[in-house]
């Protein structure tokens, strides 16, 4: 097949391969959240959240430093081997392991099949936002990364539209985490007929690649660690309090009494709907003031609509469900702002590998947030609000860090 420039069915099945592998990794995502309650009580024998809580925080810090590993992993055998077939590989990685999760027996088997399929999860965004800002054109970025930022809170939606429709219970969470396996093939067969980045091919062709030495070389260095913070701040935010909010409908519904098993999927479909709508936000805004000015204004939001609903809202209800709606929003527009500016940062030879190392190295930094949320929950006697206002305040520095970065605004990607 010709190259994906020249052809414009080929960009298409680029970005189809891009947008459907981005998507089924946010179902996946966005299945523990639902489950997590009920399969943990299960495993630990308790109905107490105090110690829900902290294994909650314990294994979504595992898939975070999984999902970093796999970001470096992928990303490097992106730059080395070709986009596609490491797209193909981190796909089938996080199919497999995610069914595997209907095994587990224990709590820490679960945090296993999640730590190696986040492994998977973690390579398929930095290859795909590659993929695709190789081969379409440069004015269609802004776009571009709102489609891709979308992708997975259409991922989050549907699974929350699944889980409202039925109910997560106690005996079912294994059959979710096995149904979540299934939709990856396809977006695995698609990858097989996707062509190769030309911008890669002539990248590597008369030259020895070396990706990570150079995105930790003194002309990178400083863009890396800079890439690295700002992705941490929006990671922080999202896996660190916005991810419990299912967690935390559903205690609502609980302390008051009432039998609605639906509420965790209610609050993932609302919360997600608001993302998708944050994902083409983030870009365009981007697009609009420059890429520093609009980085600032989406922590200013998320800050300011974070505090509205963790200190105002104590009951599942219409204005809960605004809430998160609109946290949902702000919080996920950073997804749409990231494939669009971490591409501006890095060459074509080392564009995945740096963008991989730039948004899963922040997942490490979003796992230390993920335990102190956990943690914090357990010091507030299970509340998750209390636990939520004050891990959101991570906003308030990503204000501050975007004025170290450069401007990228109406700049050819970098060859």
């Amino acid at each position: 097949m010709e190259a994906c420039r020249a052809l414009t069915r080929a960009q298409w099945l680029v970005l189809a391969a891009a947008f459907l592998g981005w998507m089924f990794d946010g179902l996946e995502m966005g299945i523990f959240p639902v489950v997590a309650r009920p399969a943990l009580q299960e495993l630990l024998g308790t109905q107490a959240d105090q110690q829900v809580g902290p294994w909650m925080g314990i294994i979504t810090a595992l898939f975070l430093v999984g999902a970093a590993g796999g970001g470096l992993l992928f990303g490097w055998l992106g730059d080395k081997l070709g986009r596609v077939r490491a797209l193909v590989a981190s796909i089938l990685t996080y199919s497999i392991f995610t069914g595997a999760c209907y095994l587990a027996n224990a709590v820490w088997q679960l945090g296993l099949f999640r730590f190696v399929a986040a492994l998977g999860m973690g390579g398929e965004w930095s290859l795909g936002v590659a993929l695709v800002m190789e081969c379409w054109p440069e004015r269609k970025r802004p776009l571009l990364a709102g489609v891709i930022g979308a992708a997975s809170n259409v991922g989050y939606a549907l699974i929350g539209l699944l889980t409202w429709i039925v109910p997560v219970k106690p005996h079912s969470w294994r059959w979710v985490m096995l149904a979540g396996a299934a939709p990856a093939v396809l977006a695995f067969f698609i990858s097989l007929r996707v062509p190769e980045s030309r911008r890669w091919r002539e990248s590597v062709k008369h030259r020895t690649t070396h990706p990570l030495r150079e995105v930790f070389g003194p002309a990178l260095r400083g863009a890396t660690l800079l890439a690295i913070a700002l992705a941490s701040v929006a990671l922080i935010g999202t896996w660190g309090s916005v991810q419990w909010l299912p967690l935390w409908a559903d205690q609502m519904v609980g302390a008051a009494g009432r039998d609605l098993n639906a509420a965790k999927g209610i609050t993932m479909f609302t919360m997600s709907l608001g993302a998708v709508t944050g994902s083409f936000l983030g870009p365009w805004v981007g697009a609009l003031l420059g890429r520093r000015p609009a980085y600032c204004l989406l922590c200013a939001a998320s800050l300011v609509s974070s505090a509205v609903l963790f200190r105002a809202v104590n009951e599942f209800g219409a204005a809960f469900l605004l809430g998160a709606f609109v946290v949902g929003g702000t919080t996920a527009a950073f997804y749409g702002w990231l494939p669009l500016y971490l591409p501006e940062l890095f060459p074509t030879r080392a564009r995945a590998t740096g963008q991989g190392v730039s948004y899963n190295a922040g997942r490490l930094l979003a796992a230390a947030g993920a335990l102190t949320q956990g943690g914090l929950v357990a010091h507030y006697g299970g509340r998750y609000a209390k636990a939520g206002a004050v891990v959101t305040l991570v906003y308030l520095i990503g204000m501050a860090l975007i004025w170290l970065g450069r401007e990228t605004k109406g700049q050819p990607l970098p060859e």
